[in-house]
């Protein structure tokens, strides 16, 4: 299920805090000097469901200038950002800090929110909107939704909850296939568990009982629980935040800024290759040297910009730089990071990393640039595995793959081994050929069956699921052999996203839940099956005594469903627990006699010769039984 992380961004005072309260009913400011100065200090963490059905994970960030490094270490893992102006006061600077941040970290989706809008008049409100519009022309929120409220009075809070839901459909599903890693936040102890750390996982899913790494001091642990959203869970995923009680690892062997990761996986390092751009807000060239603090995911560390390819950079300009750190960072390939200038501090540009392990290179080396300048386009990034996500719906074998690349691939069995090594690309084995795809359309695939099974649990709450057939027509059509389909949903089944209940999928973490009135409805079936034994009750019969015959219709299904009530054909329904058991008395009795026949199954079970018959043609369908004349022995 793809999983959405909202946060807030704004000026002092602006009214982020009391947004949240209005929106979730949770108080984020936790400490007491938070309460009685009347300002966030440290992030703040919540969570908020949505009326579609998903659960966002809700960041507060300080406003205050002092605070700008706790701001960071929270705008650095959002998906969505409400940027929050108090109609009183409009653009302010931090308003404006906070959005060269949004921006150098390449947020891309968000929300304006007008806070206090009850404090001014209508002309006031427009004249402010007006300004707003023109501030972020040409940004990424050039034309979003602007919606004034009153966290006060809770006017216009419905409607931004509304398009709060929609904005989050169109966020980019995190990356849930790759190496798991979270960013450190917070760490303290817990009483009788030990050592806790929150943070949001960036990518990957991390299971309780596995083995994880701290970097950079490389401390081996063990996750001893998960928690998301104050619930304890088997496993977490890219884009949640969660708390995991680690053991082996003491608190003051964890800061904040670490990475928890898979073990011997990620290298930390003091240089880091960068494309950095330079903010035209700034009133000076950046210096070579430069010493500087960089911002990267919940860390930060004092280092020096050595400029590789120009003099200096100019308010504006882009360069190609090496970070030098006075402490190590782990990082990988295309994370994005913001610089401040170290004394007085204010954010001065931000950008992406190339190469999280570096050399010491020379400045103005040209075979050292151009090598930058391949790295940051991609073009050394492989070209097999772009012909894979290429042909991953046409579900490639070897062959397949070669023609597509237009010439015989050297080693390309070894290059097929460092991609599944690395997770790129996964391996199907269920046909005689091993076939290859692509992990961007495993998770393609994931999100698509999750939005249809989302929406059909909530339009169906006591079914429980949609069939595998309907599944694989409308999100993987004709193309894809079942043995192949199989291995996908199985696949999907072991990382925890869905479950099967025969021959139908749901999403793993829902469960059919009965009100009040279902509930008395299924313990009324259920204990009509049981006084029956094997002379069932008729539908009918049963129907005829309820007055909500809808109800009980969607009860009496969702028992099917669920397999509490097992069909042996179409007027033959018996309870799993004496199915289970005539298949126990015929076995037995088959072992001890030789074989049974209908009268002997009619007298084993005490029934009529009906549901005898019915039982039987069932075993032999399920070739437990096979009929020899007028007998049934073991198949």
């Amino acid at each position: 299920m793809k999983h959405v992380i909202i946060g807030t961004a704004g000026h002092i005072d602006h009214g982020k805090t009391t947004l949240i309260k209005a929106l979730t009913g949770r108080e984020t400011d936790t400490l007491r000097e938070e309460k009685e100065r009347g300002i966030s200090i440290n992030l703040g963490f919540t969570f908020f469901d949505l009326p579609s059905g998903k659960r966002a994970g809700i960041i507060d960030v300080p406003g205050h200038e002092k605070f700008i490094k706790n701001a960071l270490a929270g705008v650095s893992s959002i998906d969505v950002v409400l940027l929050v102006i108090a109609a009183d006061e409009g653009i302010m600077p931090q308003t404006k800090e906070h959005f060269d941040i949004l921006q150098l970290l390449n947020i891309k989706k968000g929300i304006i929110v007008l806070t206090k809008a009850d404090l001014v008049d209508d002309e006031w409100l427009s004249m402010v909107q007006e300004e707003i519009k023109e501030y972020f022309k040409g940004t990424f929120l050039e034309k979003a939704p602007i919606h004034s409220v009153s966290s006060k009075t809770g006017a216009g809070i419905k409607e931004l909850v509304q398009d709060i839901d929609k904005i989050t459909e169109e966020v980019e599903a995190k990356d849930t296939e790759g190496h798991f890693r979270l960013t450190v936040d917070r760490v303290f102890s817990v009483s009788g568990f030990g050592t806790v750390v929150t943070g949001t996982i960036i990518s990957g899913r991390i299971n309780e009982g596995e083995a994880v790494q701290v970097y950079p001091s490389m401390q081996i642990s063990r996750v001893r629980g998960i928690q998301v959203h104050e619930n304890s869970v088997k496993y977490a995923e890219a884009g949640q935040r969660c708390a995991i009680n680690l053991s082996n690892v003491k608190v003051e062997e964890i800061k904040r800024g670490d990475i928890i990761s898979k073990e011997a996986i990620m290298e930390s390092s003091l240089m880091i290759d960068c494309k950095l751009n330079y903010l035209k807000s700034c009133d000076k060239p950046l210096e070579n040297r430069q010493r500087v603090r960089i911002y990267h995911g919940t860390s930060e560390i004092l280092c020096r910009v050595i400029i590789l390819d120009q003099e200096q950079i100019m308010p504006g300009e882009s360069a190609y730089v090496q970070l030098r750190l006075e402490e190590t960072l782990t990082a990988q390939r295309n994370d994005r990071f913001v610089i401040r200038n170290y004394s007085p501090m204010y954010t001065i540009g931000g950008g992406i990393i190339i190469e999280p392990a570096a050399k010491k290179a020379k400045r103005f080396d040209s075979n050292y640039i151009e090598e930058l300048k391949i790295k940051e386009s991609g073009s050394a990034e492989s070209i097999l595995e772009k012909t894979i996500e290429k042909l991953s719906s046409e579900y490639p074998d070897e062959t397949i793959i070669l023609k597509a690349l237009g010439k015989n691939e050297e080693n390309l069995e070894e290059k097929l081994k460092v991609l599944l090594k690395d997770k790129i690309i996964v391996k199907l084995i269920s046909l005689d050929k091993p076939l290859y795809i692509h992990k961007n359309f495993i998770k393609e695939k994931t999100s698509e069956i999750e939005k249809m099974l989302l929406k059909y649990h909530l339009d169906n709450p006591l079914k429980v699921g949609i069939s595998k057939e309907e599944i694989k027509n409308k999100i993987f059509g004709k193309n894809i052999k079942q043995k192949t389909y199989d291995e996908i949903l199985k696949l999907l089944e072991e990382r925890n996203i869905l479950s099967f209940h025969g021959s139908f999928i749901a999403l793993k973490e829902f469960q059919i839940k009965y009100n009040k009135d279902q509930q008395r409805i299924k313990d009324k079936i259920i204990a009509a099956f049981e006084e029956s034994r094997y002379n069932p009750p008729k539908y009918e019969d049963l129907a005829a005594a309820e007055k909500d015959k809808k109800s009980f219709k969607m009860v009496y299904d969702s028992l099917l469903d669920m397999g509490e009530l097992i069909k042996t054909s179409e007027d033959c329904i018996f309870l799993n627990e004496y199915y289970e058991e005539a298949k126990k008395l015929v076995v037995d009795f088959i072992n001890e006699k030789g074989s049974i026949s209908a009268a002997e199954a009619r007298d084993l079970f005490t029934t009529s010769r009906k549901f005898a018959v019915a039982l039987l043609e069932n075993f032999d369908n399920l070739k437990i039984t096979k009929r020899v004349e007028d007998v049934r022995v073991l198949y």
